[in-house]
């Protein structure tokens, strides 16, 4: 009886450390997760921010030039704008397949995958 008592006792301990190492591979899952999702965020801040900034330079060039072409430099800024106000309202329109469903898709994969895939990575 009193062996039966240590085995049950010896699988209960190893029970315990098979779900204390699960919940650490569980942490570290979800931290190695979080630091990717995290640096892609970061990294397609800075991207925008830069992309951004081109665009601002870009487009006060084109207004000028425009402008030039046209006589009147207000017109060229006017026809800039009025680019913009269209692309706006296209984005505004078509938010869910542009934005949404490529994000959703992207956090699904993030999350989502198994951890040999992540590792292939």
């Amino acid at each position: 009886m009193s062996e039966e008592f240590k085995k049950i006792e010896s699988l209960l301990e190893q029970l315990k450390e098979y779900a204390n190492t699960r919940v650490a591979q569980l942490k570290f899952s979800v931290a190695q997760k979080l630091s990717k999702t995290i640096a892609d965020l970061v990294a397609a801040l800075l991207a925008g921010l830069v992309f951004l900034a081109f665009l601002f330079f870009g487009s006060i060039a084109a207004a000028i030039a425009i402008g030039d072409w046209l006589g009147k430099l207000w017109l060229g800024f006017l026809l800039i704008a009025g680019v913009y106000g269209i692309a706006a309202i296209i984005i505004w329109k078509a938010k869910d397949r542009i934005i949404q469903i490529p994000l959703l898709n992207y956090l699904i994969k993030q999350w989502l995958t198994n951890d040999a895939e992540d590792e292939k990575d």
